[in-house]
């Protein structure tokens, strides 16, 4: 497997990476990734490696779900 790392990888490659990964296929359900996609952004210009990008994502979730005030709460 090639490496993922933005030193190996062109712009190009880590967008397709991105899409690939998140199942991105132009044309199939419009708009339903966008938004997850945009967090890996910095990844695509080469800011922050997917790991870091993906670990600050876990932590985030971890406090966010530790910060509810009931287990059985739905916000829909």
């Amino acid at each position: 497997m090639k490496s993922l790392l933005i030193k190996d990888t062109t712009e190009i490659e880590r967008a397709k990476i991105v899409s690939d990964s998140l199942g991105i296929v132009d044309g199939e359900c419009e708009g339903s990734s966008s938004g997850l996609a945009d967090i890996y952004d910095d990844y695509i210009y080469g800011k922050r490696e997917l790991a870091e990008i993906n670990a600050s994502f876990r932590a985030n979730y971890v406090k966010g779900d530790d910060d509810r005030d009931s287990k059985n709460s739905c916000v829909m």
